[in-house]
């Protein structure tokens, strides 16, 4: 596909910690985080003027869905816009608490796991097109998926045979199928479910649970990137061989506990191979089918060239070349040094605070955030950037027709429904239209609704 549409979807951890007082469960915090949204949208399901979805999921975790992004850089920017829109939710959310008598702080981690051993997740969705046969697809993908965490993880410290030991992926160990249409109770590296959210004849809608959330821009921006570029050889029909994994999900593990990138996975055909061997061929075919074929994406040069040193980086050994942009080599760094200086063991409860730390997505008081304004970890896209993108949709997707009709109902004070495809007005004439392509920006009958709310 020339065009793509990405889009992310992000469960948060949330918890609240009283200064004084009693504490509330999450289910309870959780009412309080989406009074205002409910204030807002009469819902706790909503989408916004930026063209994403808001909505609490199961477990009380709130969750944030970007808008359809046919960059790499909107996607960013929409999937940093949504941490700020969150942020600014926990800040409400404390003062209705101390209305009410609560002293506190409300917490939001952008991780994958609690304490309690629940996993929360991070979603890609990428559209493809319906011609491509989905098994070769998953095929080809899951050795990718197993094995892109050694540029792609969160990294942390997590227990592993009843000891505590560093970690590329948090989402790893939550994983008991390869392909699947379940999320919750049987958690796969592919979800199967069909839901386009376009054309079903044209367009299917990859749904990818296995990635961990990342605070990193440049390690988000490395792992859409390199998943985009092995889907767009699979679509052109570049020869790929056949790297199918025995037991996908024991392999994702053993990859993610074993931070030298050099656990053995067995293949189906009998054959063990390396984590970082076969990274090596994908990043190396995705070399030569772009110096063949061109360019193919905005920020094609800062993926291949975050890709080739992450992997450069786990072969060696030192992280230190990638410790600015890739979340598990940023992390170790900064928890390895922090643990030096106090003579700390990995097992120390205050390195499992730190690792939570990093993922705090207040600007001022979590760890990563902390790194970036000291310049400790790069980014991709700049403050302004990310602020308009907190209340302006794309502009070069169906998000800017949804951004644009929610936009005028609140402003003229209409009921209206809308969703990933239909724009409906909730009136007498109940008028609903279907926007099928998300790569359309314009739509005459969007324009003619949105015209009839601002002339009544």
């Amino acid at each position: 596909m020339d065009r793509r549409v990405y889009g992310l979807e992000t469960e948060f951890g949330l918890t609240y910690a009283p200064r004084e007082g009693g504490r509330l469960m999450p289910e309870e915090v959780a009412k309080y985080l989406f009074r205002h949204v409910i204030d807002y949208g009469r819902s706790s399901n909503i989408f916004l003027t930026n063209g994403a979805r808001l909505y609490l999921d199961v477990g009380s975790h709130p969750e944030y869905a970007s808008a359809e992004c046919d960059s790499l850089t909107d996607l960013i920017c929409q999937d940093v816009a949504g941490e700020q829109i969150m942020h600014d939710l926990a800040l409400r959310a404390e003062r209705a608490l101390a209305a009410d008598g609560y002293d506190g702080d409300v917490y939001l981690f952008k991780n994958n796991t609690d304490s309690a051993g629940n996993s929360y997740g991070c979603h890609e969705n990428f559209l493809i097109p319906r011609r491509v046969e989905f098994a070769r697809l998953a095929e080809i993908l899951i050795p990718f998926l197993v094995t892109r965490q050694l540029f792609t993880g969160a990294g942390g410290i997590a227990t592993v045979d009843g000891q505590r030991q560093w970690v590329f992926s948090q989402r790893a160990d939550h994983l008991w199928e390869g392909v699947s249409s379940a999320t919750t109770r049987s958690r796969p590296i592919i979800n199967t479910r069909d839901e386009p959210h376009a054309d079903a004849q044209h367009y299917r809608r990859l749904h990818i649970i296995s990635g961990d959330s990342t605070m990193s821009q440049t390690t988000q921006l490395a792992k859409i990137g390199a998943t985009d570029l092995l889907l767009r050889m699979i679509e052109a029909g570049v020869p790929l061989r056949d790297y199918s994994i025995a037991h996908p999900t024991q392999a994702i593990r053993d990859v993610s506990h074993d931070t030298t990138g050099r656990a053995q996975i067995e293949l189906a055909s009998g054959r063990r191979m390396t984590a970082l061997e076969l990274q090596r061929i994908f990043y190396d075919r995705a070399v030569a089918f772009v110096a063949a074929e061109g360019a193919h994406h905005d920020q094609l040069e800062r993926v291949l060239d975050l890709w080739g040193r992450s992997l450069d980086a786990v072969e060696s050994g030192d992280g230190t070349s990638v410790a600015t942009e890739i979340d598990w080599a940023i992390k170790h760094q900064v928890l390895s040094r922090y643990a030096e200086r106090n003579q700390l063991s990995v097992d120390h409860p205050r390195m499992a605070q730190l690792d939570l730390a990093y993922h705090d997505v207040h600007p001022e008081r979590g760890l990563f955030h902390l790194l970036e304004r000291r310049g400790a970890a790069q980014t991709v896209v700049d403050r302004d950037a990310v602020a308009r993108a907190v209340t302006t949709p794309p502009l070069s997707t169906r998000a800017k027709l949804r951004g644009e009709f929610v936009r005028a109902a609140r402003a003229a004070g209409r009921d209206f429904t809308v969703d990933w495809v239909h724009f409906r007005l909730d009136d007498d004439r109940g008028r609903t239209v279907a926007v099928k392509d998300p790569l359309s920006a314009q739509n005459d009958a969007v324009s003619a609704l949105i015209d009839s709310i601002e002339a009544t």
